[in-house]
């Protein structure tokens, strides 16, 4: 279409110059060149004006774009997580009858691990028995005991050395306490488990007196009170259950008080059973949240 333009043109510019042509010729001439240069320059337009066009069409509109696709925007929610309280151990007696403080303080031991993974003991004065817990944690026997004749919860100094003879009645106690024990032989070369060996404080077969075989043998704990402060426990039981649980290691015995406070005795005891009442009440809590 260029070409024949061009042709056109050149032919016009001819008639022009032509000086033979008439006036109106001319005239015809300028006329129809004029016509043609305004539309070729209206030509030349169009290929700009389509270009833009597809570029505008190429880029994006942002209020089309919206409409075309709509963006919802969600809230952040935060999901309340329920708390989770940590699990607290308790100790297994196995059905055996217990008072309250021995169920606390070995709660309390197994809880904490405040045996260190070894046997442990627990040492009820006031109901005069003796719980023998393995380094797995699980009861291995229950027994009653002797215990010193006087109340109270600490040794006389200096006890350790004294002959027995020398040891006046109110100074026969059985000092309350944490012991790190193990087996041995006392003097007269009999194997005992030393629980102190300063202070003289042993856990022994039942010294074989009639009077003592007696008081072993009833059913309360009020005429338990005998011996000079060590732990007397059967034989059987000293065999059987004690020896064998503390043979080729250490272990610990807890002799519980009788006067002062589970907590002055034990510094870092804690009642684990307060602690699983909060845990279910944390549970609850969160429950009701969710």
């Amino acid at each position: 279409m260029t070409t024949n333009t061009k042709k056109i043109g050149l032919s016009l510019l001819a008639a022009l110059r032509c000086t033979k042509c008439s006036r109106s010729v001319r005239s015809l001439a300028v006329i129809i060149t004029q016509g043609l240069c305004l539309g070729l320059l209206a030509l030349s337009f169009i290929p700009h004006q389509v270009a833009a066009a597809d570029n505008a069409a190429q880029l994006p509109n942002p209020s089309s774009s919206l409409s075309a696709h709509e963006v919802v925007v969600t809230p952040v929610t935060t999901e309340t997580q329920p708390v989770v309280a940590p699990q607290h151990k308790r100790a297994n007696f196995e059905g055996e009858a217990k008072s309250q403080d021995a169920q606390y303080v070995a709660d309390w031991v197994v809880d904490s691990g405040d045996n260190q993974g070894m046997p442990f003991v627990i040492v009820d004065k006031i109901d005069a028995k003796v719980f023998v817990f393995d380094t797995d944690e699980q009861l291995r026997g229950a027994a009653p005991c002797l215990l010193g004749l006087a109340q109270g919860d600490d040794s006389v100094p200096g006890i350790g050395n004294k002959k027995l003879s020398a040891i006046r009645p109110n100074e026969r106690t059985t000092p309350a306490g944490r012991f790190v024990a193990s087996l041995g032989y006392n003097f007269n070369k009999k194997d005992v488990l030393w629980v102190d060996y300063d202070l003289s404080l042993s856990m022994h077969r039942i010294i074989t007196t009639k009077t003592r075989l007696q008081r072993m043998a009833t059913p309360t704990p009020l005429d338990n009170r005998i011996s000079f402060g060590c732990i007397n426990v059967p034989a059987e039981f000293f065999n059987n259950v004690l020896s064998p649980t503390f043979t080729g290691k250490k272990g610990v015995v807890y002799i519980l008080p009788e006067i002062r406070s589970k907590s002055e005795i034990f510094a870092s005891y804690y009642d684990v059973l307060s602690n699983v009442g909060k845990q279910a009440r944390l549970q609850t809590s969160a429950s009701k949240q969710e």
